[in-house]
């Protein structure tokens, strides 16, 4: 296991997590991950800790409402989230880790623009 930290631009959200150092990423193409370039990291609620910012964090969903995005209310950036994908853990955006991580990703397209059959081809 490799011990990562990361968080939002201004500092206000900072997180720390323990994961294997070859996780495979996901590339999503939805409509919000698309716009954001957001790369998807996910992380097991266990191996999560939030250091700083929960009250710093606001929340949006849209759709199915079961993606509960949570933004710094001060710079904007989502540093992390709770996908309807994987239930049990976080999505961190690969991108808000802190550099020199010695995670080695491998990365594989996602089509969330047709999420129900995208979803059932990562099984």
């Amino acid at each position: 296991m490799i011990n990562v930290s990361g968080g939002c631009h201004c500092g206000a959200v900072r997180f720390k997590a323990s994961a294997e150092p070859h996780p495979e990423l996901l590339d999503c193409n939805c409509s919000i991950c698309h716009r954001t370039r957001y790369l998807h990291f996910f992380v097991p609620h266990s191996q999560f800790t939030l250091l700083s910012g929960e009250n710093d964090l606001t929340s949006y969903k849209f759709g199915s409402g079961q993606a509960d995005h949570l933004f710094c209310k001060h710079c904007g950036v989502k540093s992390f989230y709770q996908p309807r994908s994987h239930p049990d853990s976080w999505s961190v955006n690969y991108n808000c880790l802190d550099q020199d991580h010695g995670l080695q990703p491998t990365i594989r397209k996602f089509d969330g623009k047709n999420w129900e059959q995208a979803k059932a081809a990562l099984k």
